[in-house]
């Protein structure tokens, strides 16, 4: 879009102009004209073209011009001047009689003034690109793409590199994005003029723009510079107390290297887009206010927190070491070396008996066509882990996020074993192709019940590139998705299957094996503290029944709202043999569903090895049923089903293998950038 200005010009003086190539000049040629003009002429240098709107209605070559009320000289350059005051336009005013009445004249010097960002998402800062002041989703967009700094280049005394307003290693720099101010012209600007960066006051929340004392490239080594001779090399320019402050201008055929650092990530009050803006000032006179005579923009879009989901490759698995899981270390230990990826076991002294991994935090990351990294987001759950990502997991390029609930009443829901993520899917011609985030809430036409707190949900549904699903969990005594469905890679189909918990099938399979003759099979063989019912007892045991066929309708609900919302058939989804039993919830009457036996569900997923609760079930020829079951549902998809000894550490304290670990995963090779919206 052409930047246009109108311009007053007086007649009998010459008129000093500044313009820069590329915009246009509008010289009301009536309001400019001496009295009783009828007549004008136009006469320019080399470096000027000009046009007349509405055209005359008759021309004439150098033979002066009828004047009209509404005539509009229109006067661009064709490129950069030389020097100052290189080119010239006159504009000669003539009577009835075509005698001289007086002249414009115009001094005009040239600049090329150019703000430019990565516009065409390509990783370089291409040169005035028509695209850069707004922003479009999809393979054929444009846009800017600005990271929030979350990260710290610091290991000791950690910081928030955002929250810091100072630059304080080139490595930090990788985080921010270029912002490049390049210039032609005379070598500096003209007596009365400068160059303004400025953004306005709620953007000054969002972004802090930095910029290089240097026209040169960055170095990455630091050499023998001093720490505050390094931070002056890269001096501050906007933040929320300074919106608006004079850069210095390059000069001829040179630039300026900006740095724009992310300080919040799209939110509730937040789309995530922001605007900074270039403009040249003109000192009209001395004691007088300032005057833009032009502005260039440019729109970054903040980059969405992203989580990955089980289809992905695992990178690294996080579980704690607590007094009474050794044998659950070592298993864990086992399957993470076989599946390829790296282990870490967070100490004792660190979690302070809390053993709940995944319930602490989240792992996701963020995107740009120059930076990518980690970054855990914290969940609002106050337990005895509560500092270890902030402590243990920011870093150098490991980013951290959290959310603060507005009150007190953070509820089991608000741990992220109720917070899980979707493989891509396409529903009714909607491609999602980084997967749908899911998270657990209270039944819709419930008035009271446990919810995720309001702020996180704000937050993950304004990230918009995973758009949230919720199901109805609060039906769960610990009210996690996590307990009654999961994710596993498949070669067929969609690329994956959903699992879900179902009573139903486990009653199948019991009355099955009653069938068969083996209804004196015993549950929890080995374990001498538990009572170990038989198959026929289960089956005989009506309130159980009775309580399951309620569990079975609360999942059935969340399959149907999964079906519709993830696009997903039937032959999507394996149905675990899990059976529930309810129990009185704490501080209130109503009953809520527990696992009866380990819950096979709540698995790990490292590829094509599945860690899943052993679960204890009545053996057939020395083998657990249950899991025999699990196996053939699962490996003819090509996975491998390890049942890992959970039962004393985890299920007894109301969680599993999945509560117990969290798994850092590969990015996806999609770009959030390239989603049609």
């Amino acid at each position: 879009m052409i930047h246009t200005r109108t311009l007053r010009v007086d007649c009998g003086k010459t008129n000093a102009v500044v313009c820069v190539v590329g915009s246009e000049l509008n010289v009301h040629l009536n309001r400019s004209a001496p009295p009783r003009s009828s007549f004008f002429s136009v006469k320019c240098t080399s470096n000027v073209e000009y046009t007349i709107t509405p055209p005359p209605s008759v021309t004439a070559h150098l033979s002066p011009l009828p004047i009209n009320a509404n005539q509009v000289l229109l006067i661009r350059m064709k490129r950069a001047s030389a020097h100052e005051n290189d080119s010239k336009l006159s504009v000669r005013y003539y009577g009835k009689k075509k005698d001289v009445l007086g002249n414009a004249v115009l001094h005009l010097t040239a600049f090329e003034i150019s703000l430019d960002v990565d516009a065409d998402r390509d990783g370089d800062v291409e040169r005035d690109n028509p695209n850069k002041g707004s922003w479009k989703w999809g393979p054929n967009g444009h846009g800017a793409i600005l990271l929030v700094n979350c990260d710290s280049e610091t290991t000791y005394w950690k910081q928030l590199d955002h929250e810091k307003d100072s630059v304080s290693r080139v490595s930090d720099l990788k985080d921010m994005s270029l912002m490049v101010l390049r210039t032609r012209g005379p070598a500096k600007l003209p007596e009365g003029y400068k160059l303004n960066l400025h953004i306005s006051q709620s953007d000054g929340e969002r972004v802090r723009v930095f910029r290089s004392r240097s026209s040169g490239t960055t170095s990455n080594t630091l050499g023998s510079i001093f720490y505050n001779a390094f931070v002056e090399s890269y001096p501050l320019v906007l933040n929320s107390k300074v919106l608006s402050k004079e850069v210095p201008y390059p000069g001829d055929d040179a630039e300026l290297k900006l740095y724009v650092e992310g300080l919040k990530f799209p939110d509730k009050d937040f789309n995530g887009l922001v605007t900074i803006n270039l403009s040249l000032l003109d000192t009209i006179s001395e004691g007088l206010p300032e005057t833009p005579i032009f502005t260039d923009r440019v729109v970054f879009r903040v980059a969405p927190w992203i989580m990955t989901p089980n289809t992905l490759q695992p990178e690294e698995v996080f579980v704690c070491r607590t007094e009474d899981n050794q044998y659950f270390l070592d298993e864990m230990t086992n399957l993470v070396v076989k599946s390829g990826c790296k282990i870490k076991i967070c100490p004792m002294y660190l979690n302070r008996g809390d053993r709940w991994m995944q319930d602490e935090m989240e792992f996701g990351y963020i995107d740009s066509p120059h930076q990518r990294f980690p970054v855990v987001l914290d969940s609002p759950r106050d337990r005895e882990l509560d500092d270890f990502p902030f402590d243990q997991l920011l870093g150098p390029d490991f980013g951290y996020v959290t959310r603060t609930a507005h009150c007190d009443d953070v509820s089991s829901l608000d741990s992220f074993g109720n917070l899980e993520v979707s493989p891509p899917v396409t529903v009714n011609g909607k491609h999602y192709p980084l997967g749908r985030i899911i998270i657990g809430v209270a039944f819709p036409t419930a008035i009271t019940g446990r919810n995720m707190t309001q702020v996180v949900q704000d937050f993950l549904w304004a990230q918009t590139v995973q758009e949230p699903l919720a199901l109805f969990s609060d039906w769960l005594y610990v009210g996690h998705v996590d307990e009654f469905m999961s994710f596993v890679p498949a070669p067929d189909r969609k690329g994956f299957r959903l699992l879900l918990a179902s009573p139903d099938a486990g009653y199948k399979l019991f009355k099955r094996l009653q069938n068969d003759g083996h209804g004196k099979a015993k549950l929890f063989e080995g374990l001498e503290e538990e009572k170990q019912p038989t198959v026929d007892e289960i089956l005989d045991n009506e309130s159980l029944q009775s309580e399951n066929n309620y569990v079975q309708s609360c999942i059935d609900w969340n399959r149907d709202v999964l079906k519709r919302e993830l696009g997903l058939e039937d032959a999507d989804i394996i149905d675990l043999p899990i059976l529930f039993k309810l129990v009185t919830l704490k501080k209130e009457s109503q009953r809520k569903a527990l696992a009866y036996y380990p819950d096979m569900v709540n698995m790990i997923v490292l590829g094509k090895n599945l860690g899943i609760p052993k679960p204890f079930g009545p053996k057939v020829n020395g083998r657990c049923a249950l899991e025999a079951e699990t196996c053939s549902l699962l490996e003819g998809l090509g996975l491998s089903c390890t049942f890992i000894d959970d039962f004393a550490t985890y299920h007894k304290q109301l969680g599993e293998v999945h509560c117990g670990s969290n798994t850092r995963r590969k990015p996806f090779d999609y770009k959030w950038w390239n989603i049609e919206m």
